[in-house]
Formats: structure tokens, C-alpha cells, sequence
């Protein structure tokens, strides 16, 4: 009994189950992309036109990519204290929207369901970015396919939160906000604790247990996918819905037995060596001394540098080495980066958001909206796995640099929205597949391309900083180009058929005109960031065939 106690100890405060807490955190991370799934009903019980569901859009876009101070909290707090804010702005967000869109409260001006929206979509920065550095810092080594596992359950968020909605609610539509004011605050409270930095030695098979991680979320999508088509043929019962809720969390859970699996053997092979355990715990407390250390002025002027400000500014380090904060933002790859940045995500994440009105203007039916949804969830999971694992591949077999794929994603989402922009018959199912695949893709190879080229001693705050730029572009694409030309179709229309604006409660357009023009500018855009993303890969081109290559060889080796 002494033994499973301590097995059970071991497991709760080792890395592989603050991997799994991680993963279970990323569910909640993806959150953000259920809004197709609820903007009808935002738009019909409050009365708004397409351009102002858009703004709303655009302040949820804000909110989840401003995250400056979570980024700085994740350097200076513990994880904790960053979840328990990520879980108290979800709820308090999520349910002002949902107590105004079933009119529990009088009708909010338009600014409070701005600000509910940031709050709502900030939160998930305050639980993710302290999951990302914790693994990060946990696992150094393979930080594409580590990233691949983390980002890939954000990207099956909205598949499985559908899943539990339709489950718990049937197809109450607005009850979803409810749902998703409570599912992501009990995950992000209950896995608190267990978000906690433990660098242990590096383990022989630790790739082989990254893959693993991956299978279960391969499992998941592919049995989500299977579901969503099953579900679409045939009219599935409250019950039929409760087994599939049932399935999705066995899976979710199922990494648990790798975890205890991993932790038993490293018990063991500690009792089978424990001289050299301790002699790991002797080196742990002896101070770390380097060649640069031993230079008096290399010290203070150390002391001096801060996450944002150094003396040396414009001095800048080699690729690779850890930069500060303005060092890496006026560097010339990071203003490629954030020009990349804009164009790629601000793109997908515009096609993706008006989903649900896209499929109302071509005539799918309503209930077809959760099923578009799930699949961009679905895929965008494919998409991370797949740009996490083939970049690896990628950059250790061929030295190909991570932004060569980066283009190869973004020309991919140019056809998605071209399916869009001249739409067929399921045209738009396709162009779901392709956008979800598209985004997800994206999140990986950001990220591995940040810590790689600017170190990990400023990754939270870098990566945060980076994806400022998005609501920019996201309010001029989704607000300005794409809401406006949807309402003015929308006008035509009603003038075309005689009817007066002031007559109607909200304007729906209905044909293929309504997303036409604005998904072809949206393709020109996303085209453009595909040739800055080639531009980054050839200036990168020599650091990955060369220091890059050279560390993650000799990183494989170890």
C-alpha cells in the first residue's frame, strides 16, 4: 500500500501529468471558436446588423490575442494564480453574454457586450500561456512536436464542447454560452495545482511518449469526425448523445494510464540507481557558473538588461540566443513575422467567425452550423498535429526552416476561401475542412518559430506581444470589409424587393453575393502573407541548416 502511495505521489507531482493537466487546460483554449455556433442568436435577440456582430466579433479577437499582461504574469507569478484569474474572467464573461441573450437582464448597450467578449475571450490567455511555458521549460527538446500535442486538444475544443452541449442541452443553441461559461473555469480550477515547472533529466523515450499523446488526440478527432457524420445522417437521440459524451471523456482521460506508466518506470529505475540520484540532487544545488559569469562587467551590465529594456537595444544577440523584449520586437525577423502573423490568422479567423452566416446566405440548413463548427475544430487539430509533427521532420531530415511550411498553409487557406468566394454544392463542408486544417496549422509554427529564433528567457511575453497585431487586421478584414459589404448586399436586397430598412429587425443577405467580393479579398491577403512567410524561410534559411540543425542533432543525441 506504502508503494501505490508513493506511486500515486510521484505521478501527481511529475512532469507527465503536469503534460496531461496542460493538455486537459488546452480544452478550454479553444473556446473562442464556438462563435458561429451562438452569433445567430446574439444577432436576432439583441437586434444587431452583420457589421456590429462583427465588432463584437472584432472585440473577441482583441480580447484573445491581447495578452501582454498574462504574458508577463506567466514570467513573474506562479501557474496558479493565472488559471484562478483565466477561470473568474471566463465565467463572469461568458455568463453576462448569456443572461443578456436570454434577456435575464435588461438590454445591454452595445459597449457591455464589447467588454463581456474581452473578458470572455482574454481569460483563455491567463490559463494557456502559463501551460505553454511550464511545458516548454519541462520539456525543451522537441518543442514542434510538443507544441503539436498542446495546441492540437485547443483545436478539438469546439468539436468536444459541442459534443457535451448537445449531450446536456439538445439543440438549444443559446444555452451553449452557459455551458461555456462553466466547462472551461471548472477545468482551468480543477488542474490549478498540477501546472507546476519540474525539469527532470531527460528521459530515452520522451519522443516516443509525445507520439503517444498525439495518438489519443488523433483517436479523438478521428472518432469526433465519425461522429459529426454519423450525426448528420441520422437523428440521434438525448441518450445517443449522452454515449458519445460518455466515449469522449474515456479518451480524454485514457493518457492518465501513459503517465502512471512512465512515472512506475522512472520509480524503479531510481531505486535501481540511487547513488546517482543523489549525486543529480548535489549537482541540482551547486550554482550554475559560466565562462560569462566570471567577467565582472558582463555581470553588471546583465543586471541592467530587463524583460523590455536593455543597454545594448540595437546590439542584438546571434538567432537563437535569448533576446529581450524591444530587442526581438525591432528586429527585422519579428516585423516579418508580425506582417505574417496578420495576414495568415487574420484571414482564417474571419472565414471562420461568420461560418454561421455564411451557410444561412447559401441556404444550409440551421442546425447544420454545430456541424461546420466541429469540423473546423476537427481539423484545426489535424492542422496542429500535422505542422508540429511534419516540420519536425522537415527540419531534422531535409533542414527545411519551419516558415517554408508556414507558406505552404497559407496557399492551402487561399483555395478554403476561394470555395467561399464561388461557392457548390458542399462547397462550403470543404471549405470548413480546408479553413480548420489552415488555422491550426498556423499555431505551432508560430510558436516554434518565436522560441527558436528569439530563446525561451522572453517567450511568454514575446509570443503574447506578437499576436497584438491580429485584432488590427482582424477589425479592418472582419468589421470593415467583410461586415460592411454583408449589410450592404443585405440593403440591396431589401431594396431591390421594396421593403425599408427600418421595417426589419436584422438584415440577412441570402446568395452567393453576400461573401463574394469580401472572400476574395480575403485571399489576396492571405496569398500575400504566404510571400512574406517565404521570405522569412530564406533570411531564416542558413540558422536552421546551421546552429539550429546542429542543436536539435545534438539534443537527439543526448
Amino acid at each position: 500500500m506504502a508503494e501505490v502511495w508513493q506511486l500515486a505521489l510521484q505521478v501527481v507531482k511529475g512532469r507527465w501529468f503536469s503534460l496531461f493537466a496542460s493538455n486537459m487546460i488546452m480544452i478550454g483554449g479553444g473556446i473562442n471558436y464556438l462563435f458561429p455556433t451562438y452569433s445567430i442568436d446574439i444577432k436576432s435577440s439583441l437586434g444587431y446588423d452583420q457589421e456590429t456582430l462583427n465588432l463584437l466579433d472584432f472585440f473577441k479577437e482583441l480580447g484573445g490575442n491581447f495578452g501582454i499582461v498574462s504574458g508577463v504574469l506567466a514570467e513573474l507569478a506562479p501557474p496558479w494564480f493565472s488559471l484562478l484569474i483565466g477561470a473568474a474572467m471566463n465565467f463572469l464573461g461568458y455568463f453576462m453574454i448569456w443572461l443578456a441573450v436570454t434577456n435575464k437582464i435588461p438590454l445591454p448597450e452595445l459597449w457591455h457586450m464589447c467588454f463581456y467578449i474581452f473578458v470572455a475571450a482574454n481569460a483563455q490567455f491567463f490559463a494557456t500561456t502559463c501551460a505553454y511555458v511550464t511545458c516548454l521549460k519541462n520539456f525543451p527538446e522537441s518543442r514542434g512536436v510538443l507544441l503539436g500535442v498542446l495546441k492540437s486538444l485547443v483545436g478539438l475544443s469546439g468539436a468536444i464542447t459541442t459534443q457535451l452541449y448537445l449531450a446536456i442541452y439538445g439543440n438549444n443553441s443559446s444555452s451553449i454560452i452557459f455551458l461555456i461559461a462553466c466547462f472551461p473555469s471548472a477545468l482551468y480550477l480543477f488542474f490549478a495545482s498540477a501546472i507546476r515547472e519540474n525539469k527532470g533529466e531527460r528521459q530515452p523515450n520522451e519522443l516516443r511518449v509525445f507520439y503517444q499523446f498525439l495518438s489519443v488526440s488523433v483517436v479523438l478527432a478521428l472518432f469526433l469526425m465519425g461522429m459529426v457524420i454519423v450525426q448528420k445522417r441520422v437523428n440521434f437521440s438525448s441518450i445517443g448523445y449522452r454515449v458519445t459524451a460518455t466515449m469522449i471523456c474515456v479518451i480524454l482521460f485514457s493518457p492518465v494510464l501513459i503517465v502512471v506508466r512512465e512515472e512506475w518506470f522512472q520509480m524503479n529505475n531510481t531505486r535501481q540507481d540511487p547513488l546517482r540520484l543523489q549525486s543529480d540532487a548535489l549537482i541540482e544545488r551547486l550554482p550554475e557558473i559560466g565562462p560569462e559569469e566570471d567577467n565582472p562587467k558582463e555581470l553588471k551590465q546583465k543586471a541592467k538588461r530587463s524583460c523590455f529594456l536593455s543597454i545594448s537595444m540595437c546590439d542584438k544577440p546571434d538567432r537563437g540566443k535569448d533576446y529581450t523584449v524591444l530587442q526581438a520586437l525591432l528586429s527585422m525577423d519579428m516585423l516579418i513575422l508580425l506582417c505574417v502573423t496578420v495576414c495568415g490568422f487574420c484571414t482564417t479567423c474571419t472565414a471562420t467567425d461568420n461560418l454561421g452566416q455564411i451557410g444561412e446566405s447559401l441556404g444550409y440548413p440551421t442546425n447544420t452550423i454545430s456541424y461546420l463548427v466541429s469540423l473546423v475544430s476537427i481539423w484545426s487539430c489535424f492542422g496542429r498535429i500535422f505542422s508540429g509533427y511534419v516540420s519536425e521532420i522537415l527540419l531534422m531530415r531535409y533542414r527545411m526552416p519551419r516558415p517554408f511550411l508556414w507558406t505552404f498553409v497559407l496557399l492551402l487557406s487561399c483555395v478554403g476561401n476561394l470555395f467561399v468566394a464561388f461557392p457548390f454544392s458542399g462547397s462550403v463542408y470543404i471549405a470548413s475542412v480546408i479553413m480548420g486544417f489552415s488555422l491550426g496549422a498556423q499555431w505551432p509554427l508560430l510558436y516554434a518559430v518565436i522560441s527558436e529564433l528569439f530563446g525561451l528567457k522572453r517567450f511568454a511575453t514575446l509570443i503574447n506581444s506578437v499576436q497584438m497585431a491580429s485584432p488590427l487586421g482582424s477589425y479592418i478584414l472582419n468589421v470593415k470589409i467583410t461586415g460592411a459589404l454583408y449589410d450592404y448586399e443585405a440593403l440591396k436586397q431589401l431594396a431591390e424587393k421594396g421593403i425599408e430598412k427600418s421595417s426589419v429587425k436584422e438584415l440577412t443577405c441570402l446568395g452567393v453575393r453576400c461573401y463574394r467580393l469580401s472572400f476574395i479579398t480575403l485571399t489576396c491577403t492571405a496569398f500575400v502573407g504566404a510571400l512574406l512567410a517565404l521570405v522569412l524561410a530564406i533570411r531564416t534559411r542558413q540558422f536552421y541548416e546551421g546552429a539550429m540543425y546542429s542543436r536539435l542533432k545534438t539534443e537527439d543525441g543526448d
